[in-house]
């Protein structure tokens, strides 16, 4: 079966070896493929969503105590799924340089991963087809943009689960937990998210909750750019992209990098110059799959995929995936996270 995919062109380095060229390549050959949005565009929250249902879903985001609950699952179709059918493909935002979670493999040149095994998860479930994807690679800071302008019908890009962007796009149930952590040289003085950081340049992706970690205590830091959020952003301290972050390390631009864990430890393997600080994480976390707002047909069927996937315990599909991409750099995890439903 042919799998239909945005693919990059394709382009050497010189100077770099192994891993941390590839880490480079990556971070380069991304801009070929990204969706044409707008650099620094968040987007307008809800956009084309009846004004009922972003009502209703900023009221719940305003008085959100617990954003990991999503809808109930279910196998019903509904309008957006109806489109997904008559189209004939899932268009999924996803990443292709994160290392383990949605990256190309230099042989083959395919998408592989444990985000993109999701995504194909789901286009088997909507359209008994796992190859009936198109996958499109959109950076960090674009993702709500792409599902409030339809560039793609779900996000599966390691994406955190919060009550901030409850308020702009709807989430299935959480699929993986992670945590924020500090990445930096082995030899570093930094030893974590505490002083250690005062005074160093750190990175962070725009629009991450890594960025909003460092909001708000940064340890005296250096985090921001002149002219933060602008077309005259230069993007060292604050980048579109969080691999960019790892390039920025490496070239010696900044001195450590907060990102989720589960990103890190696909990062340190791709580098064996770094590594983790701090012994665990300083935040819990949840990725899920992100859709348009209001899109809860979608989200129930998704939840529905994501109830098949993680059955089966140690034989799941999800904790198969588990074990190919994600147990050497994070390993000790016995199960994915259980689902919880909203009762309203």
């Amino acid at each position: 079966m042919s799998r239909s995919e945005d693919r990059p062109g394709r382009g050497g380095l010189r100077g770099w070896g192994g891993v941390t060229g590839m880490a480079v390549a990556c971070a380069v050959t991304a801009a070929v493929t990204l969706l044409p949005l707008a650099h620094h565009d968040g987007g307008s929250a809800g956009a084309g969503t009846s004004g009922g249902v972003v009502t209703a879903d900023r009221t719940r985001a305003e008085a959100c105590t617990e954003p990991e609950a999503s809808l109930p699952a279910s196998g019903a179709d509904g309008p957006n799924i109806d489109k997904i059918k008559e189209r004939g493909k899932l268009i999924a935002g996803v990443d292709q340089n994160s290392f383990r979670w949605g990256y190309r493999n230099p042989e083959s040149g395919d998408l592989e991963g444990f985000d993109i095994d999701l995504v194909r998860a789901i286009a088997d479930d909507l359209l008994g087809d796992p190859d009936a994807v198109i996958f499109r690679a959109i950076p960090t800071n674009q993702r709500i943009a792409a599902l409030e302008n339809d560039r793609v019908d779900v996000v599966v890009r390691t994406m955190t689960i919060n009550c901030k962007r409850l308020e702009q796009v709807s989430f299935s149930t959480a699929y993986f937990q992670a945590g924020q952590q500090v990445l930096a040289p082995k030899e570093s003085p930094i030893t974590g998210y505490d002083a250690s950081l005062k005074g160093k340049r750190v990175c962070s992706a725009e629009g991450s909750t890594a960025y909003e970690a460092l909001e708000e205590k940064s340890f005296g830091a250096l985090y921001k750019d002149d002219f933060d959020g602008t077309e005259r952003d230069p993007d060292r301290l604050t980048v579109p992209n969080q691999l960019d972050c790892l390039v920025r390390l490496q070239l010696g631009e900044v001195d450590a990098v907060v990102t989720d864990n589960a990103l890190a430890a696909g990062q340190a393997a791709q580098d064996p110059a770094v590594e983790l600080k701090g012994k665990d994480p300083f935040t819990t976390e949840y990725y899920g799959v992100a859709t348009k707002k209001g899109s809860d047909d979608l989200v129930a069927r998704v939840n529905k995929v994501l109830v098949d996937y993680r059955a089966g315990g140690k034989d799941s599909a999800w904790m198969r995936s588990y074990e190919k991409w994600l147990a050497t750099g994070l390993p000790g995890i016995t199960a994915p996270p259980a689902p919880k439903y909203r009762t309203d």
